[in-house]
């Protein structure tokens, strides 16, 4: 169990937990630390398995800018579990990992793209308390994107705003499973 779990993990028992473990390691190598925490409530995990598999048939939204939006999502609000799976996902998913490991300091690198700009602004605009998004921001991401792929944009962004802030409460860490794939770290973030 990582040190930092503030509820620790359950014993994944069972047919189901036979499953979850066998379809994890073939996934990760290893059962996420947030399966065996959520595991205490099933419907909460199935409700986190049921959203995540129905957020993957998104088809209206470049991969890779919501990709940098939950990147972004999670740098802001500290989750250390989903940047790093943010970038195991972008290496399995054949995204640029180049831009993928310059998230975490987007303002200053000079790797990304004026509308990748946008989105991961529109990603920290929205994650703020209170939510900081603008008119203009919105009527920039509308029109670059148009209104079908800024609807999926912004539910994406809800839901990695959703898991991100779960895991920190739980204190739940990064697992490297980047490093696993011998992904060079992720930049470190930037104060500018």
């Amino acid at each position: 169990m990582s040190s930092s779990l503030r509820i620790p993990k359950a014993e994944l028992t069972g047919l189901y937990g036979a499953l979850v473990k066998r379809m994890s390691r073939k996934m990760f190598g290893e059962v996420p630390d947030p399966v065996g925490v959520a595991w205490h409530n099933r419907k909460v995990l199935n409700f986190s398995f049921n959203v995540g598999r129905k957020a993957q048939k998104w088809d209206q939204c470049d991969e890779s800018l919501k990709s940098f939006a939950h990147m972004a999502t999670a740098s802001l609000v500290g989750c250390s579990f989903c940047l790093d799976l943010g970038y195991f996902f972008a290496h399995n998913q054949g995204l640029d990992l180049d831009k993928a490991r310059e998230v975490p300091r987007w303002r200053v690198s000079e790797v990304f793209t004026p509308l990748e700009r946008d989105v991961m602004e529109y990603a920290e605009a929205m994650t703020q308390t209170p939510p900081t998004v603008t008119d203009e921001l919105s009527a920039r991401l509308l029109k670059a994107l148009g209104p079908a792929a800024l609807v999926e944009l912004t539910m994406f962004i809800a839901l990695a705003n959703l898991m991100a802030r779960s895991n920190v409460a739980m204190g739940v860490e990064s697992q490297e499973f980047s490093a696993v794939c011998e992904l060079k770290p992720i930049a470190l973030a930037s104060s500018a």
